[in-house]
């Protein structure tokens, strides 16, 4: 079992990720705007099957890569970092995109959307970054099986991701106007969620190993 306090980090870390702006908030807003609530929620079901199958590969295949290849542990854990970083700056560029500034989607199926979900979150790269460069930050082998903690990591990051994502989704178009008409309230949530981020890059930095 992963300890506690690594659970609480953990749970920051993916709160981060669904909070900062990525194709998978926009598209969930975007579509719960355009084609109702409805339809965002069948979206979110895409979205999780996507997280699905990144918590999949990362349970069973990276434990497999860290141990033949040492190596390749540090060169994540550093791909996460810049990355981090990265997307710490886009909250706080110059005209950087808000969460909550979408756009217009055209009606789809049911099936669409939930194809067009899985699609948007399984080809993003700040999802995979996330997850193979995260997770073996709060793992180690006397805690129990590597695949079993990554398994219940991977249970907390859907937890919070369906609970905050349905939530949004169901207040998505008061939330768009309570944004726009208080453009200030962007800025903070931005620089918030860029902090954050940022906060994480420089824990992973400093993180020993395994």
């Amino acid at each position: 079992m992963v300890p506690i306090n690594n659970l609480i980090l953990f749970s920051i870390a993916a709160l981060g990720l669904v909070l900062s702006p990525g194709p998978n908030m926009i598209y969930l807003i975007s579509r719960s705007l355009t084609q109702g609530k409805r339809a965002g929620l069948i979206s979110l079901i895409g979205i999780l099957a996507g997280f699905l199958a990144h918590i999949l590969l990362v349970s069973f295949g990276l434990t497999a890569v860290f141990i033949a290849i040492p190596m390749a542990y540090e060169a994540i854990k550093w791909l996460g970092v810049f990355y981090l970083l990265y997307l710490a700056w886009q909250g706080v560029r110059p005209n950087s995109n808000s969460l909550f500034e979408t756009s217009d989607l055209p009606s789809d199926s049911r099936s669409k959307l939930i194809r067009m979900g899985f699609l948007t979150n399984v080809l993003n790269p700040k999802v995979a970054i996330f997850y193979m460069s995260f997770f073996p930050q709060f793992t180690n082998p006397t805690y129990g099986n590597i695949i079993f903690q990554n398994i219940e990591l991977g249970i907390v990051q859907l937890t919070i991701s369906t609970s905050l994502n349905i939530l949004i989704i169901l207040s998505a178009s008061r939330l768009a106007a309570f944004f726009q008409r208080r453009p200030v309230y962007i800025k903070i949530q931005k620089r918030v969620m860029s902090g954050v981020l940022a906060g994480l890059a420089i824990r992973m930095a400093f993180d020993k190993g395994k």
